[in-house]
């Protein structure tokens, strides 16, 4: 009883603090993810006053997090437009591949780490993210920009990309080989075809058969089918936020539209204990050795995303002060970068404080770089 009652302490106080913290960032017209990944410094291992009993459930409750964040931004596209977006913006997909993915590959074999740590620095240089930038579009209004299409396209590109990535990522870190982890990708890459397939098919019919006009059960359908079919993608090796991505992608018209309100304020609150629970996990002292390369490799990937967003844009015909601002709002690096850092950390352990030194630097300078371009 007494863990129960010091846990509800713990969680109150983490939940006030966020929304102490999320006001003030509102008040300096600002992303509150930086002070949420501070925040967790400061009460993780090694900070200032390390929380012990409600250490589970913050874990969870990021887990539920990540899952959130990517079932409303699939929510937001429909199976039409994403294969729409495929034909259109692969070639913006592959130059945001090389330009990006290049030099965190490159930074962990300078840094002597191995090639299977270069290839998850790669994903972690390489995916923006999109729970930033979509705030960072909201907040400053630009939902309705001429190139935020083109935002979103190469960012749909990176997170169908991952459905791939995270698979083969997998593989290498369990040491499957090379038969193995084939075996893992044919399933992820048959998941993504078959859901696109559904959804373009029969999406109505989906989408029917979740509708309801009580807000309650629409909620709790969308919520159970979401945690069961991302559970199902983990123990697939597909990743869970995928399978959650996916679940967003075969919703749409008005159950998207119903679902997607109904979910932002859940998906507010763990999205916010999922960066808080990131920092929960670095120990504030590994970070001091490796700023100077997270600091290097911050500078050269917010370039290099800054040119990728300016070549998408000038693609679809966009003018030059629109090109700028593409390129400025793809900067910020978050979610999908600490998920791969996450799961590599077991392989490389440096890989972490790097990762979270990286994405500090990045989720600052991100808005920063969307509002000033």
């Amino acid at each position: 009883m007494h863990d129960t009652t010091a846990m509800l302490i713990e969680l109150g106080a983490i939940i006030l603090g966020l929304g102490v913290l999320g006001r003030l960032a509102g008040r300096v017209g600002f992303s509150p993810i930086p002070l949420y990944l501070l925040a967790g410094l400061a009460f993780g291992h090694g900070g200032i006053i390390p929380l012990r009993a409600s250490e589970e459930f913050v874990a969870t409750g990021a887990e539920i997090g990540v899952i959130l964040l990517l079932l409303l931004l699939g929510l937001e596209y429909s199976a039409s437009e994403l294969v729409t977006n495929l034909k259109t913006q692969y070639p913006s997909g592959a130059v945001d591949f090389v330009l990006n993915a290049v030099p965190g590959a490159a930074a962990a074999l300078i840094l002597g780490w191995g090639p299977v740590a270069a290839v998850a620095l790669a994903g972690v240089t390489w995916i923006s993210s999109s729970g930033v930038i979509a705030k960072v579009l909201g907040d400053l209004g630009r939902l309705g920009n001429r190139e935020t299409p083109v935002v979103l396209g190469v960012l749909v590109i990176e997170d169908l990309a991952m459905a791939v990535y995270l698979p083969i990522l997998t593989a290498l870190l369990a040491g499957v080989g090379l038969a193995g982890g084939s075996v893992t990708l044919l399933i992820s890459l048959g998941t993504v075809g078959a859901v696109l397939y559904l959804a373009l098919r029969h999406g109505r019919l989906i989408s029917k058969a979740v509708s309801s006009d009580n807000a309650e059960m629409l909620l709790l359908v969308v919520l159970g089918l979401t945690l069961l079919v991302a559970g199902i993608a983990a123990e697939l090796q597909v990743s869970a936020a995928v399978g959650a991505f996916l679940v967003g992608i075969a919703l749409s018209g008005e159950v998207a539209e119903g679902a997607s309100s109904l979910l932002t304020p859940l998906r507010d609150l763990f999205a916010a204990v999922f960066f808080v629970f990131f920092g929960l996990s670095t120990d504030p002292a590994d970070i001091p050795p490796v700023l100077l390369p997270a600091l290097i490799l911050a500078v050269v990937t917010a370039l290099t995303k800054i040119a990728t967003g300016y070549y998408a844009a000038r693609r679809a015909g966009i003018k030059p002060a629109g090109r700028w601002r593409a390129g400025g709002t793809l900067v910020a690096r978050g979610e999908f970068s600490i998920v791969i850092a996450g799961l590599a950390v077991g392989v490389e352990p440096r890989i972490g404080p790097l990762a979270t030194a990286y994405v500090l630097i990045l989720v600052i300078v991100g808005p920063l770089a969307a509002r000033w371009t």
